[in-house]
């Protein structure tokens, strides 16, 4: 969920992210103007096999969204120019905001619409919903936990799972011995995403099955980070992993703050396949490049002496920024590994189309597509044009 957000006057992009606290900043070099109040130097630590990572705190900002504004909000400003948002997106993404800013709201979120609506408490009035379920829900550290059920079959142990909109991935799970017991063999190390504190490690695989309350889902896509992505960070201790935007995009959902609960109501995604990157390739935006796009005109001019008719055809070049899309990371053994893939090749071409053409979750989402299709790529390495052809299939 990508949001309109005002900055002490300045119009930005935020992720809304239930998973985080605060407010934090990136991408300052993209923004033309921006001031900010009562700042000092501090560290932070997230998720990621690095440490803690220098940042600027800074208070009394002056936040908007829509017609809800916080005149007394504190924001922290990353300046590591590597966790970018912007370049893994493909579009503007300034920051991520959660918790600290909706903390006296009902915010509603409507996957299908594409829009959220925030409500004042006393302003909002609950409908009544058969198809809905309202759970309650439990806050550590001003970040919300709800317990499910029925993961992997198991039908008599609850799990407590952060409900993290931030992160594109379905579940995450802590507890290896769903992994390594039940699973077997039926997974591959992946590239997960980045944290504060670096990039996040980790396997891949599907549960069979998943409980929240009357809502069961199957075949569900889950993710299980290596121990050395968390353990530079404090977690509630009974955490057991965290629901992403892929299992949160088939629900409407209405989180009430202030009474601490959360009504879903699945939506017609709601029995949409869970498909994980089967090419191997994870793709940033990276900069733009120049386009020469040539046009032809033609005129026709008639000879007065034999009546023949001339044509002068010529030619004018627009010129244009795209964005540049390049490898950032690619798993091993995978078909675009074995077609000989390498990080920072550029992709020109996807399929016959130029690559600007698409915009990066569009990529992203034919990379996810089903199984047994090609995909046909032109890169440019140190200058040389190749083109590599693979096709797409499932490890498990």
């Amino acid at each position: 969920m990508v949001i309109p957000v005002e900055v002490n006057g300045t119009k930005l992009t935020f992720l809304l992210d239930t998973g985080v606290s605060s407010t934090i900043m990136f991408s300052l070099s993209e923004i033309d103007s921006l001031a900010l109040n009562d700042s000092k130097l501090i560290r932070l630590r997230g998720l990621g096999e690095g440490g803690s990572i220098p940042a600027l705190k800074s208070s009394h900002n002056r936040i908007k969204i829509g017609k809800v504004t916080d005149i007394n909000h504190t924001i922290f400003v990353v300046f590591d120019k590597s966790l970018s948002l912007s370049k893994r997106m493909g579009i503007p993404i300034h920051g991520i905001i959660g918790y600290d800013f909706f903390k006296n709201l009902v915010v509603k979120t409507n996957y299908n619409t594409r829009k959220i609506s925030l409500y004042a408490p006393g302003n909002y009035v609950e409908k009544e919903c058969k198809k809905c379920e309202v759970f309650d829900l439990t806050f550590h550290n001003k970040k919300p936990y709800l317990i499910v059920t029925n993961i992997d079959g198991n039908d008599t142990d609850n799990f407590t799972l952060l409900i993290d909109s931030g992160s594109s991935d379905a579940i995450w799970l802590f507890d290896d011995a769903i992994l390594e017991i039940n699973l077997k063999n039926k997974w591959f190390d992946d590239f997960l995403g980045q944290g504060l504190s670096g990039d996040i490690f980790g396997k891949r695989s599907k549960i069979p099955k998943m409980s929240i309350g009357n809502f069961e889902m199957t075949n569900i896509k889950v993710a299980f980070p290596n121990k050395e992505s968390i353990e530079n960070i404090k977690l509630f201790k009974e955490r057991d992993g965290s629901i992403g935007g892929e299992l949160l995009n088939r629900f409407t959902i209405i989180m009430n703050y202030p009474l601490k609960k959360i009504s879903l109501k699945k939506n017609n995604k709601f029995k949409d396949p869970f498909y994980y990157n089967m090419s191997g390739l994870t793709i940033k935006h990276d900069g733009v490049v120049l386009i020469k796009n040539k046009r032809d005109s033609f005129k026709n001019r008639s000879n007065e002496i034999d009546g023949a008719t001339n044509i002068t055809v010529s030619s004018t070049y627009d010129f244009s920024l795209e964005p540049k899309y390049v490898v950032s990371e690619i798993r091993k053994e995978s078909p675009s590994y074995l077609a000989g893939i390498k990080e920072g090749d550029e992709i020109l071409s996807v399929n016959g189309s130029q690559a600007y053409q698409y915009n990066l979750y569009q990529i992203i989402g034919l990379f996810s597509s089903k199984a047994g299709k090609k995909i046909t790529l032109k890169i440019k390495r140190n200058n040389i044009i190749l083109r590599k052809k693979f096709i797409l299939t499932p490890v498990f």
